[in-house]
């Protein structure tokens, strides 16, 4: 809850288009809570992993940045990012890092109104990640599912599609939230907690992790 509302209320075009004050004092709000927060022990392990594997590739439904903030590099945004802005004038995309944007809504220098780079409830993903995405899970010989409801597809999906494709499939979760069907092995806990310790039985070194 923000405020005493639901973030599905907020986080959709049609309330954007109602009250893009409104919407932007969340995503401002959510913007400062990210900044404070520092990665877990699991993001520096999916950093370690990418470091040492070339064929590693992270798919994230998070919009934090605290994967960056890890050193994570190979990864794909499917909901995008909080940290990226988007004109809905000129349609023009840049990154900013700021925690005070100042008035809001914030402008373009065209003068249209900006957004955050993220997919709201109701829009589609964007067909180059997604696709990247599916070429992922079609070519894995492993996959681990870390720290995800599974409830949001087409995310959802990919696990089975992978598994189905012939790949291992880990589910890292303190509760089951994938299919049966969909997975070969599951580790009850949370993902800060297990990652590094599936990392390290990898026999990859978490040392010099920042």
């Amino acid at each position: 809850m923000w405020e005493g509302r639901d973030p599905m209320e907020l986080a959709n075009p049609g309330a954007f288009r109602a009250d893009p004050e409104l919407v932007w004092r969340f995503y401002a709000w959510r913007r400062s809570q990210a900044a404070a927060a520092e990665p877990n022990p699991g993001h520096r392990a999916l950093a370690a992993l990418e470091r040492e594997r070339q064929d590693f590739l992270l798919v994230t439904q998070n919009v934090d940045g605290l994967h960056e903030r890890a050193g994570s590099s190979r990864m794909v945004r499917l909901h995008g990012t909080l940290w990226r802005l988007r004109c809905v004038g000129c349609r023009r995309e840049f990154d900013d890092a700021r925690t005070d944007l100042g008035e809001l809504p914030p402008r373009c220098s065209c003068g249209g109104l900006l957004r955050p780079c993220v997919v709201w409830f109701g829009e589609s993903l964007p067909v180059d990640a997604l696709m990247q995405a599916d070429r992922a899970a079609d070519r894995a010989a492993v996959v681990l599912v870390a720290g995800t409801s599974s409830m949001v597809y087409p995310a959802a999906g990919l696990p089975g599609a992978a598994r189905a494709a012939g790949a291992y499939v880990v589910e890292i979760n303190p509760e089951p939230a994938l299919p049966g069907c969909d997975v070969d092995e599951r580790l009850a806990g949370p993902s800060g907690a297990l990652l590094p310790r599936v990392v390290e039985a990898a026999g990859i070194s978490l040392a010099g992790s920042s």
